[in-house]
């Protein structure tokens, strides 16, 4: 009777270890179909969606792929679950790739990236706006003009200098109105004197750069 008993003990114990590993490689597979579920969904995802929700969708990825590639060690025969993860990395990495290419800003052009250099990335585009120009940041923003002009006057070509002088003659016009809306006597003054700094160096380097683009013509 005693070995009747503990066959039946033993017998108890293996089922339940069988059910527990079942539950085991059940709660795996589960966790494999879910991270499958979850890149195909992404590419789903609208892409204004996807650029303002970008890095939380990249977080939740990482997190739901380390989970599967760890759930494959608990399926037994894990040779169609692993064939999934693998294909699911690659289609997410592909779609990533495409994505990122996507959300890449555009290539500036030689004249915007003069444009940003000249008065701070982004501040004058095409519609040559200087609204943001004002009595308090006149003075700055000529600075900023006239120094970065200094600095790299020996690299501008003379297609770059005419661009020079139609964004200083904006600013200019700019200052005619700022002038109006009460410009301080002490920043008008530096101006002035940023401006008699400008004119000689705008005219003896322009003539140059375009001394230079003949002799290149002639060779």
């Amino acid at each position: 009777m005693k070995n009747i008993k503990i066959t039946i003990v033993i017998a108890l114990i293996a089922l339940g270890f069988t059910s527990c590993k079942d539950e085991k490689q059940e709660k795996a597979q589960k966790t494999v179909d879910s991270y499958v579920v979850y890149v195909d969904s992404v590419k789903n995802v609208a892409t204004a969606d996807l650029k303002d929700n970008w890095q939380s969708i990249e977080a939740e990825y990482d997190r739901r792929s380390q989970e599967a590639q760890a759930a494959l060690a608990d399926i037994k025969d894990n040779a169609a679950a692993t064939e999934k993860v693998n294909a699911s990395k690659i289609k997410y990495e592909e779609f990533k790739n495409e994505i990122t290419a996507q959300f890449a800003p555009p290539a500036s052009s030689p004249k915007q990236s003069l444009r940003d250099a000249l008065f701070g990335a982004g501040k004058i585009g095409d519609d040559m706006n200087f609204s943001w120009v004002n009595a308090q940041n006149i003075h700055s923003v000529y600075q900023q003009f006239v120094h970065t002009v200094e600095n790299n006057k020996d690299s501008y070509s003379r297609e770059d200098w005419d661009e020079i002088k139609l964004m200083y003659e904006a600013l200019d016009s700019r200052k005619n109105t700022v002038e109006k809306e009460g410009l301080s006597a002490e920043d008008n003054r530096k101006i002035a004197g940023l401006k008699v700094k400008f004119a000689p160096m705008y005219t003896v380097n322009r003539m140059g750069a375009k001394s230079e683009e003949n002799k290149d013509a002639k060779k």
